[in-house]
C-alpha cells in the first residue's frame, strides 16, 4: 500500500504531528477542521453559520488540492460543543452534500479544539 501526505496552504496548517489528509489506496482521509481561516490563521467563530462554512470552505481546499470533491465524500464525522447546534450546522452540511449524501455521525463532545463549536473529518473515495 502506499500512501500520498496531502498538504495545502489554502486550509490551515496543522498544529501537531499530523498532516491535513492522506490518500491510500482511493481512500482520501481528511483530519478534522475547524474554522480557522488559512490567510489569517485566526479563528472566525462570530456566528455558528460563519464557523460552518468556514469548515466546510477548509474541507473543500483540501479535497480539491487531493483531486477531490464533495461528490467523492463516503463518509463525515461531525462533532458540536453542543447538540442543542445540530439543526443550524445540519442545513449548512445539507448545502454541501445536497444529493447522494455521505455516511455520517454526529457527536457532541465536552470540548473541541480552541474551545469552537464545529469540526467536521471525511472520507473521501475515488476508484
Amino acid at each position: 500500500m502506499s500512501k500520498q501526505i496531502i498538504n495545502t496552504s489554502n486550509a490551515p496548517a496543522p498544529v501537531g504531528p499530523y498532516n491535513q489528509a492522506i490518500i491510500a489506496n482511493g481512500f482520501l482521509f481528511i483530519s478534522g477542521q475547524i474554522a480557522i481561516n488559512p490567510e489569517t490563521n485566526q479563528l472566525e467563530i462570530e456566528s455558528l453559520e460563519k464557523e460552518t462554512h468556514l469548515v466546510f470552505s477548509n474541507l473543500k481546499s483540501i479535497l480539491y488540492e487531493a483531486g477531490y470533491a464533495f461528490s467523492d465524500v463516503v463518509k463525515a464525522t461531525v462533532f458540536l460543543s453542543d447538540m442543542s447546534l445540530f439543526g443550524q450546522v445540519n442545513e449548512i452540511y445539507a448545502q454541501y452534500f445536497s444529493e447522494n449524501p455521505p455516511a455520517r455521525e454526529c457527536v457532541a463532545v465536552k470540548t473541541l479544539p480552541k474551545n469552537v463549536n464545529v469540526e467536521i473529518s471525511v472520507i473521501a473515495y475515488k476508484a
